[in-house]
């Protein structure tokens, strides 16, 4: 299972939302690069960016932060937010992004996400965040009547190298994940799942670990991380870094 630490860019800085509310944003860092720097040198395989800014916009705002990290720091990087074509796609592939999570477009135009993993192998990531079930989009501000598994189905046999499963109602909440939610996408589909949103304890990662004999083989860690509910301590205890 992989830990993908997040940092989600707001104004140029290091946030995290509650329940995805863009004007309910805790600064955690003001330096990015730092932060991502820290993260590597903690042991961390892979980093999980999202430019939030650029998920309500539909285009990216964050791009010279997400560039210096790019530059100094050698771990994986996956990057979502504002991320709507396949120039946009083949531009940050070339500036060293792993991989490219689509969330927003995945909804309205399934086709490109399609195409995208045909000419990008193995370097796109669907993301789907959730409310109530149903799928929201432009950085979880508009809820659509897509649900979950609906919309996941669509991209089996394209490609695609993950889902990622955020539940906004948990995002930031510390209130533990979607266990049943997560278990009955993964065993819904083949592609692999990503487990986000509400992880609050070593005890949901332990959840977690779980539920990867049904498909699910990482989760990402943002406020738990950044108010020491989660350690490193306790990660490497339990062999997770």
């Amino acid at each position: 299972m992989i830990i993908f630490p997040a940092i989600d860019l707001k104004a140029g800085k290091c946030v995290r939302l509650l329940k995805g509310d863009m004007a309910q944003a805790t600064i955690f860092n003001d330096n990015p690069l730092h932060q991502a720097q820290e993260f590597c040198n903690l042991g961390f395989k892979f980093l999980h960016i999202v430019d939030l800014d650029g998920a309500v916009l539909g285009v990216s705002q964050n791009s010279e932060i997400v560039a210096q990290i790019l530059k100094n720091v050698k771990i994986p990087v996956q990057l979502g937010g504002g991320i709507r074509s396949l120039a946009d796609i083949e531009k940050w592939l070339e500036l060293g992004v792993s991989r490219v999570i689509l969330g927003t477009i995945a909804l309205q135009n399934p086709q490109l996400v399609k195409q995208a993993c045909q000419k990008f192998t193995q370097k796109i990531v669907v993301g789907i965040d959730a409310r109530n079930s149903m799928v929201a989009t432009h950085g979880w501000v508009n809820d659509s009547n897509f649900s979950v598994i609906d919309l996941a189905t669509q991209f089996e046999d394209c490609g695609v190298s993950a889902i990622i499963y955020t539940d906004i109602s948990r995002d930031g909440m510390l209130s533990g994940f979607d266990y049943q939610g997560t278990k009955n996408l993964a065993q819904a589909i083949k592609i692999p799942v990503i487990a986000s949103g509400g992880i609050s304890s070593i005890a949901d990662l332990k959840g977690v670990g779980e539920l990867e004999q049904f498909g699910v083989d990482g989760v990402i860690i943002g406020r738990a991380w950044y108010e020491k509910k989660i350690t490193l301590d306790e990660l490497r205890h339990e062999r997770l870094i």
